[in-house]
């Protein structure tokens, strides 16, 4: 079902274009970061503090259906603004691996069940490990699940 509500692009220029991209291709074209040829997906939430609908792009960590959505930011010190949204809105979340976005609820893992998802992570996007490396906290895993 899709989330109602103005959309308002990311404040990138280089997401705001590969979320137009990859939604205009039916996710044919714009699926992978930059020029790593590794795949992403696109998740679309509401702004914790705005209600405005965003889209966000993150590495594609899928398993059994799953997919694992990684709050990196690159190993800053701080979450990125999207890890909010979905503390905020954890049941009015969509995700886009393909042609057709899908209604997903997200949960923040921790302990035995962060560790594995984690790994799955790092595994799909070795960079995750260098991230953490460079920062005090605990960079924070989310599972999304079909709603």
């Amino acid at each position: 079902m899709p989330i109602n509500g103005e959309y308002e692009p990311s404040p990138s220029q280089w997401v705001r274009d590969q979320v137009a991209e990859y939604e205009e291709s039916g996710g044919a074209r714009a699926n992978t970061l930059l020029d790593t040829g590794l795949p992403i997906v696109i998740f679309t939430t509401r702004g914790n503090r705005s209600g405005k609908v965003r889209k966000t792009p993150v590495m594609r960590v899928e398993h059994d259906g799953e997919y694992a959505l990684v709050a990196s930011k690159g190993g800053a010190p701080e979450n990125p603004v999207w890890y909010y949204n979905l503390l905020a809105h954890p049941g009015d979340i969509m995700l886009q691996d393909g042609t057709e976005p899908f209604d997903v609820e997200v949960r923040q893992v921790s302990g035995d069940e962060r560790t594995l998802w984690w790994g799955r992570a790092v595994q799909a996007y070795p960079s995750y490990a260098e991230y953490q490396e460079k920062t005090s906290r605990e960079i924070p895993v989310f599972v999304a699940s079909r709603a």
